[in-house]
C-alpha cells in the first residue's frame, strides 16, 4: 500500500472514531447537539477523503466532475431546505423518506459496480462481492419500497390501518423464497436478468411487509427501517472496499437494531413479529368492551385553579402537542407554575408522538430542563403521589385499554396517567389515536377534558394562572 493510501486510511480511522464518539454523545439529550456536530464533521472528513482518492487515481472525466458535484449541490439544497422548514409534525415522514433514500442509494452502488464487472470480457464477479452485492440490493431495495410506503401510512396518504388480504403471508415468503432462490443462481453465474428479478421481489416484498402494519406500531417500523439502511450501506461499502462507508453504515445498522428492541419491548412486541411483518395485527382484534361512562369537560379557569395550587404537577406530551406546535407554551406554562412552587416533570413515554424520541426533541426546542424528562418506568411510580397530570394530545401511551386483552394495544406499557388525583386531559376533539380505538381514560371520573388547540389551550390555562396570583 502506498504512502498516500496509508494516510487516507488513517483520516478514515479519525472518521470512523467521530462518527462512534458523536453516537455516544446521542446518548442524552443534554450532549445530543454536540454528538450530531462531531458526527458531522467525521462524514465531511470521510468525503473529503474520498474525493483526494479520485483526484489521485484520476479516473473521472471533467463531465463526471461537473455531474458529481451538480447531484451534491442538488441534494444539499433539498436536505438543507426540508430540515429547516418541516414541521415537527411531519419530522417522521421525513425520517421514512431519508431511510428509503439511504437504502435506495445504497443499493444503486451496488448495482452499479456490479453491472461493471459483468460488462467486462471476462465476465468474472468475485464470489464476494456478488454475495455483498445481493445483501446490499436485498436489504436496500426492501428498505426503499417500505420506508415510501410507512411515510404514506404517515403522512395519511395511504391509510394508517392494517392492510392484508387472504393469503398474505404465503405471498411474503414467496417472494423472499425468489429473492433467495435467483441470489443462489447468481453467485454460481453472474446475470443481469437475475439481479433485476431478485430487485423486482425485494421492493415488492418492501411493501407486502409494511402494509400490514398497524399505525400504533409505527415507532417501530421506522427504528427497523433505520437499521435496514445502515445494513444496506455497510454492504455497499463491502462492494467498493470503503472502510468509512462499512463502519459508518455498521453503526448505524446496530444502533438502528438495538433502537428497534427497546420500541419493540415498549409496544410489548416480539422481535419475530417484527421480522416476518407480523406487527400491527392486534389492530384488527376483536374489542373486549371496556368501562363506560360520561365524559366531563373544564373550563381553562377551573382548570388553572387545580394547576397552580398543586403540590406536584406531571405533564404528559403526545402527538397533538407536536401538531399544535405548542412545545412553547406548555414550556412557559411549567416554567410559571414552578415559580408558585408546583413540582413540574413531564413524563416520556417511548413511543408518543409518532417517532423514537419525538417528545424529546419537541421539548427540547422549547429549552425544557433535560432533569425534568422522566422516562416510563421512572415516572410511573410517582403518578399516585401527584395532584395533577396534565395530557396534552397523548393518546393510545395512557389508554387503561393496555392493560386488557383483545384491544389494539393490548399487553403495551402505558403510563399509568389513571392513578394520579386528578386529570386533566387537552385534546381537540373525541377523536381515536393512532391505533384507532376509544381512550378509556376519558371517561374515567378523575378525567377532566378541555377541549381546545393545545398552543390555545396552554395559553388560556398559563393566562389563568397568571391571573390567580394576582
Amino acid at each position: 500500500m502506498s504512502h498516500f493510501m496509508w494516510v487516507i486510511q488513517l483520516i478514515y480511522v479519525l472518521a470512523a472514531s467521530c462518527f462512534v464518539l458523536g453516537l455516544h454523545l446521542m446518548n442524552t439529550p443534554a450532549t445530543a447537539r454536540r454528538g450530531n456536530q462531531v458526527s458531522t464533521g467525521g462524514m465531511i472528513t470521510a468525503v473529503a477523503a474520498t474525493l483526494a482518492i479520485i483526484v489521485h487515481a484520476d479516473v473521472i472525466s471533467t463531465t463526471g466532475w461537473i455531474v458529481m458535484f451538480a447531484g451534491a449541490a442538488v441534494g444539499a439544497a433539498v436536505g438543507l431546505y426540508t430540515a429547516r422548514t418541516v414541521q415537527m409534525t411531519a419530522m417522521p415522514q421525513l425520517v421514512s423518506i431519508f431511510n428509503a433514500v439511504g437504502g435506495g442509494a445504497a443499493a444503486l452502488v451496488a448495482v452499479h459496480d456490479y453491472m461493471r464487472l459483468t460488462g467486462q470480457v471476462s465476465a468474472h464477479v468475485p464470489t464476494a462481492t456478488t454475495v455483498t452485492t445481493l445483501l446490499d440490493v436485498i436489504i436496500g431495495s426492501v428498505t426503499f419500497s417500505g420506508s415510501i410506503i410507512a411515510a404514506g401510512k404517515l403522512q395519511g396518504v395511504i391509510t394508517s390501518a392494517p392492510v392484508t388480504f387472504p393469503g398474505a403471508r404465503i405471498v411474503n415468503l414467496l417472494l423472499a423464497a425468489v429473492a433467495l432462490a435467483v441470489s443462489g443462481y447468481l453467485i454460481a453465474t453472474p446475470s443481469l436478468a437475475g439481479l433485476v428479478i431478485v430487485i423486482v421481489a425485494a421492493l415488492a416484498f418492501g411493501v407486502s411487509m409494511v402494509m400490514p402494519i398497524g399505525g400504533a406500531d409505527m415507532p417501530v417500523v421506522i427504528s427497523l427501517l433505520n437499521a435496514f439502511t445502515g445494513t444496506a450501506v455497510a454492504m455497499a461499502g463491502f462492494v467498493i472496499g470503503n472502510w468509512a462507508l462499512i463502519i459508518a453504515g455498521a453503526l448505524v445498522g446496530a444502533s438502528g437494531g438495538i433502537l428497534t428492541k427497546l420500541m419493540a419491548d415498549a409496544m410489548n412486541r416480539s422481535i419475530r413479529n417484527i421480522i416476518v411483518g407480523g406487527f400491527g395485527t392486534g389492530d384488527s382484534a376483536v374489542a373486549v368492551g371496556g368501562p363506560a361512562g360520561n365524559v366531563q369537560s373544564i373550563a381553562a379557569d377551573d382548570a388553572a385553579i387545580q394547576l397552580a395550587y398543586a403540590s406536584k404537577v406531571i405533564i404528559v406530551p403526545g402527538y397533538g402537542l407536536a401538531a399544535a406546535q405548542a412545545q412553547h407554551e406548555v414550556a412557559a406554562l411549567a416554567e410559571l407554575l414552578e415559580s408558585r412552587g408546583v413540582d413540574v416533570s413531564y413524563a416520556i413515554h417511548p413511543v408518543a408522538g409518532r417517532m423514537p424520541g419525538h417528545m424529546n426533541v419537541l421539548l427540547a426546542e422549547a429549552n425544557v430542563p433535560y432533569p425534568q424528562l422522566k422516562e416510563m418506568d421512572e415516572v410511573n411510580p410517582e403518578f399516585a403521589r401527584t395532584d395533577v397530570a396534565l395530557v396534552i394530545g397523548a393518546n393510545d401511551v395512557t389508554n387503561p385499554a393496555a392493560r386488557r386483552p383483545g384491544t389494539a394495544i393490548s399487553g403495551m406499557p402505558i403510563l399509568d396517567v389513571d392513578q394520579a388525583k386528578s386529570i386533566i386531559v387537552i385534546k381537540r376533539s373525541m377523536g381515536h389515536g393512532y391505533a384507532g380505538i376509544d381512550n378509556e381514560l376519558y371517561v374515567n371520573p378523575k378525567t377532566s377534558m378541555y377541549f381546545a388547540d393545545a398552543k390555545t389551550a396552554l395559553a388560556d390555562l398559563a393566562a389563568a394562572v397568571k391571573t390567580l396570583v394576582g
